[in-house]
């Protein structure tokens, strides 16, 4: 007799989002997170990725949408229906697509607002002392103004904020957006880091395939608010339709469908 397999650390089954009660934006979607994981949620802009963090995180409430069918399990416990606040003092906390900091507070003053459930003030320290070991360069900005500084380090500063609230899954959207290719490297190579030194898991959200399933075990691939394919980081990685889905253009210069790109390599190993 086989044993079952062990729950995930964060489920998420079968879910549907609707905004303002008519809007379907979600189908069906399902994912899943092992604890100390990190999983790619790969798509085109306006997939449905930055949805799908929200509704995980409980952000979609503040913007009109609700989960209505399905659920959001984390350690099998239902979250779906909580408010943003319950949902940090989980453990679950998201950084948002667009490296948002407070732009007329300092940099350390940035950090500190992620730790504004803390009471414990020595702790709250040593977690400042680690995210400037983690990234180094905040410490020489720690007293500048975060609308002034960069926007690789505005992003360090957006993760070293989630970072603060002592977080068992960090829900990352879109971190390489806007970035020169070596900022991104770095930022990656600091998230996997902390991964393996810290042990948070990561459900991370980006158009760069490449580089996300560098860092990733396991892979989702979504369109049109629903999941097309997953599998394991290095299955995806080699696999022909994502290389072109992702890296090839139609002759207008659009991205293809990925569904038109499978469809179109069945149709071709048929005729051959």
């Amino acid at each position: 007799m086989t044993s079952a397999a062990p729950r995930p650390f964060l489920a998420v089954s079968n879910i549907e989002v609707i905004y303002d009660h008519v809007i379907l934006v979600l189908r069906g979607v399902s994912l899943a997170v092992a604890e100390g994981g990190i999983v790619a949620l790969l798509g085109a802009n306006g997939a449905g990725k930055s949805t799908t963090l929200k509704a995980i995180s409980g952000l979609l409430r503040t913007e009109r949408g609700e989960v209505t069918k399905g659920s959001i399990e984390l350690h099998g416990k239902a979250i779906h229906r909580q408010d943003p606040s319950a949902v940090v003092k989980h453990g679950v906390v998201q950084v948002m697509e667009g490296r948002h900091v407070f732009e007329h507070l300092t940099v350390e003053e940035n950090l500190l607002t992620g730790a504004y459930t803390r009471r414990n003030g020595q702790a709250t320290r040593n977690d400042l002392d680690l995210v400037y070991h983690y990234f180094p360069r905040l410490t020489e900005r720690r007293g500048y103004k975060a609308g002034y500084v960069s926007g690789g380090e505005q992003q360090m500063v957006a993760i070293g904020r989630a970072l603060m609230a002592r977080p068992t899954l960090m829900l990352l959207d879109e971190p390489s957006m806007g970035l020169a290719p070596k900022l991104v490297a770095e930022i990656y190579e600091i998230v996997a880091r902390l991964n393996r030194e810290e042990g948070v898991a990561v459900l991370l959200a980006e158009q760069n395939a490449t580089m996300a399933l560098q860092v990733a075990q396991h892979g989702y691939v979504m369109e049109n608010g629903r999941i097309v394919l997953d599998g394991d980081a290095k299955t995806i990685s080699q696999n022909e339709d994502i290389k072109e889905f992702y890296l090839g253009l139609t002759g207008v210069g659009q991205r293809k469908s990925y569904r038109d790109v499978k469809h179109y390599r069945r149709r071709k190993r048929w005729l051959s």
